[in-house]
């Protein structure tokens, strides 16, 4: 089952089990995919699965940044509004990477693009997002890359 398709269809159980939040985080997902969508169509492209984990990750990312500037305010009802909705998008991501993973991951791509010095940073992190897109925080993995390729 394709990721819209799972969509689709938790988004009908989940009206029909009255989830407010999970039907509405859904529906932030669904709109945010069909912006998506368009985007691509103008270019000439499709949507694939990887660039749909890549969107679910960045609609986490964001909604984490809320729920820290929400606690810091103390704001507890909008702090728990987002980490709903974080919990809903972030049950259609695969598991995330530990840290030994991903150092490990990143060790390998090292050696496989070849890399030697800073000016191949963007090599190793493209790399890493071809094949663990989804599973790993790049912000993270490039800090780590660029520490590698330095040290």
């Amino acid at each position: 089952m394709s990721l819209r398709e799972k969509f689709t269809a938790d988004l009908k159980d989940a009206m029909k089990a009255g989830e407010k939040t999970k039907v509405a985080a859904i529906r932030l997902i669904t709109a945010a995919l069909k912006d998506r969508d368009i985007l691509a169509r103008g270019e000439g492209k499709t949507v694939s699965e990887d660039d749909i984990l890549a969107l679910l990750q960045k609609m986490v990312k964001s909604r984490q940044e809320s729920l820290e500037i929400y606690e810091k305010n103390n704001r507890p009802e909008l702090a728990a509004q987002e980490k709903g909705e974080i919990e809903v998008i972030s049950s259609y991501l695969p598991k995330q990477m530990d840290e030994a993973a991903m150092a490990e991951a990143i060790k390998t791509a090292i050696a496989e693009t070849g890399a030697a010095s800073m000016k191949d940073m963007g090599k190793v992190v493209g790399a890493l997002k071809a094949k663990f897109t989804g599973q790993m925080d790049f912000a993270k993995a490039s800090a780590a890359v660029k520490a590698a390729l330095s040290g």
